[in-house]
């Protein structure tokens, strides 16, 4: 047996390795610079989850008050390696429980056993492997074992760490599950329940204005949410109601309005809150169960309401929104209005009939298609009916006054730069100067009526 060499010369090794400058080599030898640097990075992972493994032998519970991580003040191996290694809990937790399958066994009366998954241990040892496809490995196929032959677990797992060897972390542990459900068809259902009880959303306090939230979501859940994303932010989305050479759509003249420059995680979390506010704004009376019962209160002194110049507050939110957003709020539902006097006291509560009833926007839906920004792509259960011609300033709430906006737009509409009207029944937009300095009124919306008349 050849004596290990001394980790602080190999620490001093890499030390070194780690200062030399890449920038001088070529193109090749980057990438096999790239690929040693990972074969180094695997073997030292090795050695991680060895020592995690080797910090839970000697901290195991029937050890009690004498166990390693009990003398230090702790409960687990784990929680000792979270303070010694100085990382996340969770890492802590995972290479503990990744070293203990892959660590040789005791029986009882202390002879030693192979381990649990001693293949994959072995190609860990060899730094063949990582430890993320370990980890795939040894989950998916423990989750299986209480219902697999040992027989078929070698053999899944002498396939998945083949596959580790040649392929990305990410599609050995699509394999892996692929043969956890193929080894244990009938755990696929106990599984999902004990996903499913793990689902939480949470909702932090305000920071600097914005409010944090996180959760996690269960595969059907998680399935629904990215596929309302990928629809509303996919490149590829077209927009709708577009008759190919209809002369009364000015699509060319489309780019006079900008980009829209929001990132694509700006675009998911906008169609999050448009699928809350359609469910927010689902009329109690129509037929069906699916009813909100949410209402959102917002109170505004009536100067500044009027003025749009003050401010307003929001059920259960510490910071303060803008008089301006107000107004715009109260172009819709889904928002109930506290209007105050100058001293606070309460004056009276927005009116419903100064929104847009459900037959209305029906009909909007069906003039306009959805939010009638140019090349916006937001359904109308998504939108806002908004006044074209404010409340304040007399405007009826009539569909000839009204047109969909998608929260984003119709944000972006009440901050003023742009200009809306009504031309026939159909709204018109105008851009900013510095945006077209021509300063055309043009056609929006993907209107059926337009397109058919």
């Amino acid at each position: 047996m050849t004596e290990a060499p001394d980790l602080d010369t190999v620490i001093a090794l890499l030390r070194d390795a780690v200062r030399s400058d890449a920038r001088g080599l070529t193109d090749e030898e980057s990438c096999e610079r790239a690929a040693v640097v990972e074969e180094a990075g695997r073997l030292i992972d090795a050695m991680r989850v060895e020592s995690a493994a080797d910090l839970a032998r000697r901290s195991r519970p029937e050890l009690g008050e004498a166990g390693l991580a009990r003398r230090h003040g702790c409960r687990t191996a784990a929680q000792l390696l979270e303070r010694i290694a100085r990382v996340s809990a969770r890492e802590a937790a995972r290479r503990a429980q990744l070293g203990s399958v892959l660590a040789p066994r005791c029986a009882l009366d202390g002879s030693p056993l192979t381990a649990q998954f001693a293949i994959a241990g072995a190609a860990v040892e060899r730094g063949e492997i990582g430890v993320d496809a370990a980890w795939a490995i040894t989950r998916a196929l423990g989750q299986a074992s209480a219902h697999a032959s040992p027989l078929d677990l070698e053999a899944a797992e002498e396939h998945l760490v083949a596959a580790a060897r040649v392929d990305s972390a990410d599609l050995v542990a699509v394999q892996a599950r692929l043969w956890r459900e193929a080894l244990d068809p009938d755990g696929a259902e106990p599984r999902e329940e004990e996903l499913r009880a793990r689902r939480e959303l949470r909702f932090g306090r305000e920071v600097d204005g914005m409010t944090p939230f996180h959760g996690w979501a269960d595969p059907n859940a998680a399935a629904i949410m990215r596929a309302a994303a990928s629809e509303r932010t996919s490149p590829y989305r077209q927009p709708r109601f577009v008759a190919e050479g209809d002369p009364d759509v000015d699509c060319e003249g489309l780019g006079v309005f900008g980009e829209d420059r929001r990132t694509r995680p700006q675009k998911s979390f906008d169609a999050f809150i448009g699928l809350l506010q359609a469910g927010i704004r689902a009329d109690a009376q129509a037929t069906g169960s699916l009813h909100s019962i949410a209402t959102v209160n917002v109170t505004v002194s009536l100067d500044a309401l009027a003025s749009g110049v003050g401010h307003a507050f929001l059920d259960d939110v510490d910071e303060a929104i803008s008089a301006a957003t107000a107004q715009e709020i109260a172009c819709d539902a889904g928002y109930r209005l506290h209007i105050t006097g100058k001293n606070g006291q309460p004056l009276f509560q927005g009116e419903r009939r100064r929104y847009f009833t459900a037959a209305q926007r029906r009909s909007l839906a069906v003039r306009d298609g959805g939010c009638v920004w140019p090349q916006c792509t937001s359904p109308p259960s998504w939108t806002h009916a908004h006044h074209v011609i404010p409340v304040s300033e007399g405007g009826p709430t009539d569909i000839d006054n009204g047109t969909l906006l998608c929260p984003y737009h119709h944000h972006l509409l009440h901050r003023g730069e742009y200009r809306m009207r009504m031309n026939n029944g159909l709204p018109e937009l105008l851009a900013p100067r510095w945006i077209d300095p021509d300063q055309v009124w043009r056609a929006v919306g993907r209107s059926r009526l337009r397109a058919t008349a």
